[in-house]
């Protein structure tokens, strides 16, 4: 069975983006970038909005031969993995391997879940924010930025009560500390 992981990087005041939308603040270093990339190797379906995706979708044509290592590496992760989109106005995918859905269903990434031999991964607030509801995500791994930014698109909804695990931490060169727990049942 497969383990929905949701992650990403936030403020140290628990935003993803700034309150004009702004997440400039959290572009991965390299050593930073390695690291996520050694996470998400093993991910076999990506779980994305459709704000996410149209960010995420470059990586279809990045990582060309001219390209650093660690974004070349990046963009074979992506290619390699299966992607759901969910969107209720976008009707094709614009990426290989990529499916559309119109809604998020629960008993659908349950099933997923069910019958994947990976990990799947879900990636942005607004998503994954309905899997937690849903008690569907098992892992949080959550890179923390040295940045204030004092509001925003939070990285946890509002009103969430769960208890975590401490399975890892990791502290980079440039400040930014990575968290990784497991949902406690």
């Amino acid at each position: 069975m497969g383990k929905l992981i949701y992650s990403g990087i936030a403020s140290l005041d628990g935003y993803v983006a700034d309150r004009d939308g702004n997440f400039d603040w959290a572009a991965p270093n390299e050593e930073v970038h390695g690291f996520v990339n050694d996470l998400d190797r093993d991910v076999g379906t990506f779980l994305i909005g459709r704000r996410m995706y149209a960010v995420m979708e470059v990586w279809e044509t990045m990582g060309t031969a001219d390209s650093p290592p660690v974004i070349q590496d990046f963009a074979r992760i992506w290619q390699a993995a299966d992607k759901v989109v969910y969107s209720t106005t976008l009707t094709q995918p614009r990426t290989k391997r990529t499916t559309v859905e119109s809604r998020f269903d629960p008993e659908a990434v349950r099933r997923l879940k069910e019958t994947s031999s990976k990990p799947l991964g879900i990636g942005g607030p607004t998503l994954a924010a309905a899997a937690i509801e849903a008690g569907l995500v098992d892992e949080y791994q959550i890179f923390l930025n040295p940045v204030v930014v004092g509001g925003g698109l939070r990285f946890l909804p509002d009103g969430l009560g769960l208890r975590l695990e401490l399975l890892a931490e990791h502290k980079f060169g440039n400040g930014v500390v990575y968290l990784n727990y497991r949902t406690l049942s």
